[in-house]
């Protein structure tokens, strides 16, 4: 507990930058994601090549890598100056957006093919087909691996701590330095991230039971 107590502005510091880099990441690999699986589904040739493509090549590429190109290879390319916190959201969110958009994509072909042909015979576009009638069933199917993906979004966090982002994952290197316990103060960051993880994992299954009972 004192390891705690005489650097709680470490772990708040720490902390606060992973809910941050989460928050950030979380929504920007949502939106990006929904857009990706979009173009997977797309009538278009050129989208579905695109989305395909992004996708294959996201997914597998490791996250430390995509982490070290937009640390150290995008400044040299002199586009714009970004914050390390910047370019570190960037990265998670064009990773986890590759996942985000699998597990959609996935959903949207548990909703019968009837459906959106219906809606075409209605007059319905391609885009309001998606948005009003197959994305909001396909979403509810997708709580549980979608809630999976974002939770680990957020263990994925730790990884900006190794390109100078402040977070928690980089909580150890300020303790050592400090010349406290490492080992004790490594176990009150995992305490820390099962605190973040348990709300998002209780919220997934209210959302999965509520939405279960409504289908």
């Amino acid at each position: 507990m004192n390891v705690l107590l005489d650097n709680i502005d470490l772990y708040a510091r720490g902390f606060l930058g992973t809910i941050q880099l989460f928050v950030v990441s979380a929504v920007g690999s949502l939106v990006l994601g929904a857009i990706l699986a979009a173009m997977r589904v797309s009538p278009v040739p050129i989208l579905r090549a695109f989305g395909t493509v992004y996708v294959n090549i996201l997914r597998n590429t490791p996250l430390t890598l995509v982490i070290f190109f937009f640390a150290f290879a995008y400044p040299r390319l002199e586009i714009a100056d970004l914050s390390f916190f910047t370019r570190a959201c960037i990265g998670l969110i064009l990773y986890t957006a590759a996942f985000v958009c699998e597990v959609i994509r996935s959903g949207v072909n548990t909703v019968p093919v009837g459906q959106a042909e219906a809606s075409r015979a209605l007059g319905f576009t391609f885009t309001q087909t998606l948005s009003q009638v197959v994305l909001p069933q396909a979403v509810r199917n997708v709580v549980p691996p979608l809630a999976n993906v974002q939770i680990a979004l957020l263990k994925n966090t730790t990884i900006a701590a190794g390109f100078s982002v402040t977070e928690a994952g980089g909580i150890y290197q300020a303790l050592s330095e400090r010349g406290a316990n490492v080992f004790v103060g490594l176990v009150w960051v995992a305490i820390g991230f099962l605190i973040l993880v348990v709300p998002l994992t209780l919220l997934q299954r209210n959302l999965d039971r509520r939405w279960s009972t409504a289908r």
